[in-house]
């Protein structure tokens, strides 16, 4: 399969949200109001900034990874004859401020969505899929008509903090990546994936038990018979179950629940609410929080392991998304998430949560 498919944000976001930016203008007045900070405005390669992840390192900063390109999708063209890459920045007072952004791989295609995770043997796995321009795809009306290939899930790995990266390793050739990879308690390793065929789309996860070094062939969740869109995310519930949330086009949101660590899972049933990128965060005390796209940017939390959620929470008036969320030291979480337009930027804010609301806090 080397079609579109497998990655139908670029798609949706490419061509339905461009209108987005129109409304993110209108709506500056309250966009100005919001106590957020810029983690980063331009890394160098177009100043559109998507896609955000990020991690609490070992050494006590915040590490923030993110898609760097000129637009949405960014083919290699002549200014930028690599296309997008995969970008970073470090924060070392709780999200506050951020160095200026380096680069964390930029390979000869459009390398995007990337996720981040720092795992207990201090090794750093930064994953994304790329995408390639198809044979004779380089005019702009070819661009137009989303005229790529797509060539599956990477990652690349970093033992000295971020300093240096390995050369990319494939997770899968066919399936495609928008959440961290989580480490189970053993040490095995899962991360959500997703794909579309030409009949069908779903999410599916794949499997390491060496430490990343090679990975399971994708075990695909059942969608219950609705095209996902998936970008699938998990986390280990309490009782040992590990919950996976996917995306759809237009209705609620899925979740799926694996008993035997990830091998095998039900069949995907409503979650209550639409969304898009879903992304999965436990508080200090507990609570589940999903951030996700789709009213705008915005989150819904549980207090009863994902069995029920809240109503929304609007995060921010801006469409981007694709949010990401670490614990900062005082307990109260930090979100990263993208505007979406021209001079795309990522934003952070933070929150406290408990059974009765969100508290959004200032800096």
């Amino acid at each position: 399969m080397k079609s579109t498919g497998s990655y139908i944000h670029v798609l949706i976001t490419a061509t339905a949200l461009a209108s987005c930016s129109m409304a993110l203008e209108a709506n500056g007045d309250l966009v100005a109001q919001q106590d957020y900070v810029m983690v980063c405005t331009d890394a160098g390669a177009g100043a559109y900034e998507a896609f955000p992840d990020v991690c609490r390192l070992k050494d006590g900063r915040l590490f923030s990874v993110f898609y760097a390109g000129y637009t949405h999708v960014s083919m290699p063209n002549t200014e930028h004859p690599k296309g997008g890459a995969v970008a970073g920045c470090f924060s070392s007072d709780e999200g506050k401020t951020w160095t200026p952004a380096q680069i964390v791989y930029d390979g000869p295609d459009d390398d995007r969505d990337p996720s981040i995770v720092q795992l207990g043997d201090g090794r750093l796995l930064c994953n994304y899929f790329s995408l390639k321009p198809k044979e004779g795809g380089k005019s702009a009306a070819q661009r137009a008509a989303c005229s790529w290939d797509g060539l599956g899930s990477w990652l690349v790995e970093s033992s000295d903090a971020g300093k240096t990266w390995s050369e990319p390793r494939c997770i899968s050739s066919d399936y495609y990546c928008s959440a961290p990879i989580r480490e189970m308690p053993d040490g095995t390793l899962i991360l959500g994936l997703y794909r579309e065929t030409a009949n069908d789309s779903n999410g599916a996860v794949t499997l390491s038990t060496d430490h990343g070094q090679t990975w399971s062939k994708p075990i695909d969740i059942d969608n219950g018979g609705l095209k996902l869109d998936a970008e699938t995310d998990v986390i280990r519930l309490k009782d040992g179950r590990w919950y996976a949330a996917q995306r759809t086009a237009k209705e609620s949101m899925r979740y799926s629940i694996s008993e035997d660590n990830g091998k095998t899972w039900g069949v995907s049933k409503p979650m209550g609410f639409p969304g898009h990128c879903p992304y999965l965060h436990r508080t200090p005390e507990g609570i589940i929080v999903c951030t996700h796209r789709i009213p705008n940017t915005s989150l819904h939390y549980s207090s009863d392991e994902c069995q029920t959620w809240s109503p929304n929470v609007e995060v921010d008036s801006v469409i981007g998304a694709y949010p990401s969320m670490v614990t900062l030291k005082d307990g109260s979480i930090l979100i990263v998430y993208y505007e979406e337009g021209v001079g795309s930027s990522i934003r952070a804010r933070k929150f406290r949560v408990d059974k009765d609301g969100v508290t959004w806090l200032k800096w």
